[in-house]
């Protein structure tokens, strides 16, 4: 078997000799941003976008509108990775409007999948028909799995993970048989063949919110300790799978065990698969990995290691088991990795496993109209890793087998958390979470984002495919392009290009008069104004690129700066952070002899980040406003110039075609609207950048967060509460006057502050210390970690969160460098275990210097390693 594993190796390289499609012909919009922890998606037959959040938040995305709307709040735990797990569509739900749920209910131990209704926009809760619940432990975490998609036979298949401790068993088989260790032992799950849990079960919904047993599942109906609903068993965590459209071949992901390499006694490594199912199977977990690859039976108790199982007769002889004692045959995996090289499969590279299994792609003619995938990957596979950089093709032949492994485009590429973007990729993921073909041929596919928490890097993509002749993309900028008439700008076309290296022409216009013919020009304009310069770059097919930029000639951009606090001061929660901003502009003058007309024209916000994760950056929309004169005539809840902007939001939520007026509004000005102060008009901003502002008004509401906005040249700031806020980044914005017609100008400036308490993950620098999830691990003797900037006249003492499974050591605090003079020192013991924290606190030395320095924690145990894990250091105020 292994001989012609590597055999099969050595033709994937030549199995498709055929040239890929070039990347450049790949292009890449993002539809959705910042969803916290999205889980799955589904495309309707009238184009929204359903999709899910683990949180139990059901959301439309309305491509007409660009809107997200709440479909719905559902009760769910999220304890021990539970939650809303999965979601499909009925595939008549353009005429029933039925959606599936596959959820973690709060007041129930175990997972339940409910059909209910749609009305609209809005998820009827009332018309709920619960078709199958399962029970699980939640006593130990966790491996829930919970992917919910309809085959082409009209089925509906669901996965449950294994429902075991995934620590059990140092990562080897977890079969411990011992009493009240039943979480710790997935023969009651996975081997169990009265149990959906470590599987996937396939049901066929009836229209009366009830469902029937397909045949071909792995056991009939009445087969004594079985559970007909089951159509693959022997899972670990079958997190992500997909069914073939058209062969209705079920091909799954299963997160595979922790543990490293092979033991010689009690089994194999780890290994991730991706398995193809044609028909009902068993595949293995807990008793067989890989391609069949067998664990011992080991005795949990007396640390005995007995005989292997028997992959052609396996049995299940766990007194946590419910089902049959004979397990039908183990299926090998069809592909499996290990977290190292993999000889069988190489090009799946290295590092962590999380394996999915996405869909099938089938070409269709119609797709060279609709910009879909090109031919070249028809019938070819989408698999892909939310833990490991990859995603690839399998390609399969007319009978389904497997004929290679190739890349994906290079124009979109999967960076993992903390790594680089890498060179030439025209979009980047992190975490890809799910993916699937709409019926225009593109790939939809949700990135999770960077971390395991929510982030605001999370969003849905559409890849589509260009075909025929690609218009040149267009790049303009310029250079002093504001300032007092006249003017003289420099225009260039830099970075302009055509993918396809036709010869291309320029052409520059203010308004319809072409002032330019090259790709780089330099123009005066004499008269006052706000300009667009459009550079428009033609090939030689006649298709043109566009691009534009603004130039407003009459006004000079101000500047702006703060007095304080200084960049890397504290705050501390709950307490104000006082500020202070100063502001010169060459036709307004200085914020000194101006006080109160430049303090009304300056805003000063504030944006949190929290130890979750999670940075509170402004809105796109926001952050134009800002840079905008908006917030010279309009604020947030009262009256101004202008209406307050909830008031706005309030007025126009939800009519039909109320936010493409406004935009034209904003960019022509109007008159009337809101009494007889006009609104001035704002040509120095494109459509799309005006469409994001009134986007971002339009959604407020009251009682929703809502940025800080404080107008004036100096005020404070209240730091929320909680120790959960790491950082904050204070932003002063200034608009000056302007010299109407000429539109207002802005400056900010920005500062960052740090909380007393730094997560030790945030270092400014580490010499020997690895990051370990959320904190500092693997220390020893001599290694360091440094704070840089401290600013030790505003501190009194120093307090680490710390723990030891091991010998313990000491923390030394020094200034400047590694053997720098002793500020304060803690003792760190054995705690009982490295899960074991405590926060022992020294007092600053006498003879600290009353400035900012670079605060370095050393720690020391001569001659000792794996010394303990730190958590964070907190510079306690004076």
């Amino acid at each position: 078997m292994r001989r012609l594993l590597l055999s099969a190796v050595i033709t994937f390289a030549s199995a498709f000799a055929a040239e890929p499609p070039p990347d450049f012909r790949y292009k890449v919009e993002t539809l959705i941003e910042g969803v916290p922890q999205p889980m799955e998606f589904a495309l309707a037959p009238d184009g929204r976008i359903f999709f899910i959040e683990i949180a139990g938040v059901l959301k439309i995305f309305k491509p007409d509108t660009k809107q997200i709307v709440e479909a719905a709040k559902i009760d769910v735990t999220t304890a021990q990775e539970n939650g809303l797990l999965g979601m499909a569509l009925d595939p008549g739900f353009a005429q029933n409007h039925w959606i599936y749920l596959l959820r973690s209910p709060s007041k129930y131990d175990g997972q339940v999948i409910s059909r209910f209704t749609m009305d609209g926009d809005k998820l009827d809760l009332a018309s709920e028909k619960e078709l199958l619940r399962y029970d699980e432990q939640r006593k130990e975490c966790c491996h829930h799995a919970g992917c919910l998609r309809f085959g082409p036979d009209g089925c509906l298949y669901f996965s449950a993970g294994d429902n075991t401790n995934p620590f059990a068993s140092d990562g080897q088989s977890p079969h411990d048989e011992q009493a009240g260790r039943s979480p710790w032992d997935a023969q009651k799950s996975s081997a169990n063949m009265n149990d959906l849990r470590g599987g996937i079960g396939r049901i066929k919904p009836t229209p009366d919110g009830k469902y029937t047993i397909p045949e071909g599942n792995l056991f009939p109906p009445g087969t004594p300790g079985t559970r007909p609903e089951a159509y693959v068993k022997g899972c670990r965590n079958p997190w992500r799978f997909n069914i073939d459209p058209q062969t209705n071949i079920l091909y799954y992901g299963d997160v595979g065990n922790d543990a490293g390499g092979t033991t010689t006694d009690r089994g194999p490594g780890g290994f991730d698969l991706i398995n193809q199912v044609r028909k009902a199977g068993f595949f293995g977990w807990p008793l067989f990995r890989a391609d069949n690859r067998p664990f011992a039976h080991y005795d949990f108790a007396t640390k005995v290691v007995g005989p292997k199982w028997d992959p052609a007769h396996p049995v299940n002889n766990s007194p946590n088991n419910t089902g049959t004692h004979d397990l039908p045959p183990a299926q090998p995996a069809w592909i499996f990795y290990p977290g190292g090289a993999s000889p069988e499969f190489p090009m799946l590279g290295t590092g962590g496993r999380t394996a999915c299994a996405g869909p099938v792609f089938h070409w269709k003619a119609d797709y060279e109209k609709t910009n879909g995938f090109p031919q070249f990957y028809d019938n070819c596979l989408f698999i892909y890793d939310w833990s490991r950089p990859f995603i690839k093709w399998v390609r399969l032949d007319k009978d389904s087998n497997r004929v290679g492994i190739e890349d994906f485009t290079k124009a979109v590429q999967v960076a993992a958390e903390n790594q680089p973007n890498p060179p030439g990729a025209t979009a980047v993921v992190r975490r890809p979470v799910d993916a699937a073909f709409g019926p225009d041929g593109c790939l939809y596919l949700f990135d999770y984002g960077s971390t395991w928490g929510a982030n605001k890097d999370a969003k849905l993509i559409r890849i589509s495919y260009q075909n025929g002749n690609l218009a040149p993309i267009a790049v303009a900028s310029a250079k002093n392009n504001t300032g007092r008439e006249p003017l003289t700008v420099e225009l260039s076309a830099a970075g302009s290009r055509d993918f396809e290296n036709d010869p291309v022409s320029y052409e520059w216009r203010l308004g319809e008069k072409v002032i330019a013919t090259t790709a780089d020009a330099k123009i005066t304009i004499a008269e006052l104004g706000n300009y667009r310069a459009e550079l428009r770059v033609t090939d030689s097919h006649g298709a043109t690129g566009t691009a534009s930029v603004g130039i407003i000639v009459g006004n000079t951009a101000p500047t702006v700066a703060f007095t304080t606090p200084r960049d890397g001061s504290f705050f501390t929660p709950g307490q104000p952070i006082k500020f202070q901003v100063t502001a010169r502009d060459a036709e307004d003058g200085e914020s000194s002899a101006k006080p109160d007309e430049f303090g009304f024209r300056t805003l000063t916000s504030a944006a949190w980040k929290t130890n979750d994760g999670k940075s509170a950056e402004p809105e796109p929309g926001f952050a134009l406003m800002k840079q905008s004169d908006c917030f010279n005539c309009h604020t947030l809840d009262t009256p101004l110039v202008g209406p307050p902007l909830l008031e706005v939001a309030k007025k126009y939520r939800g009519q039909a075609g109320a936010e493409a007026a406004t935009v034209q509004r904003v960019i022509h000005g109007s008159t009337g609207v809101w009494g007889q102060v006009g609104m001035l008009p704002h040509p120095q901003h494109t459509e799309d950048e005006i469409h994001l502002m009134v986007s971002w008004v339009f959604g407020l509401e009251p009682g929703k967060a809502t940025p800080g906005l404080t107008r004036g040249l100096a005020g404070e700031i209240i730091a929320p509460k909680d120790d959960k806020t790491t950082g904050c980044v204070l932003e002063a914005v200034y608009t000056d006057a302007g010299r109407p017609p000429v539109a207002a100008l802005s400056a900010h400036a920005t500062v960052k502050l740090r909380a007393r308490r730094i997560e030790a993950e945030e270092n400014d620098g580490l010499a020997g210390p690895r990051v370990l999830g959320k904190c500092l691990g693997a220390i020893d003797h001599g290694h360091t970690v440094r704070f840089a900037a401290i600013d030790l006249a505003t501190v009194g003492s120093i307090t680490a969160r710390a723990s030891s499974g091991n010998i313990g050591g000491k923390i030394e605090f020094r200034a400047g460098s590694a053997t720098g003079d002793l500020l304060g020192s803690v003792d760190v013991p054995n705690t009982g275990g490295w899960d074991k924290w405590i926060e022992p606190r020294t007092a600053l030395a006498a003879s600290a210097p009353q400035t900012r320095t670079d605060v370095f924690v050393v720690f020391t145990n001569p001659g000792k390693n794996g010394l303990m894990n730190l958590d964070w250091v907190q510079f306690d105020p004076r």
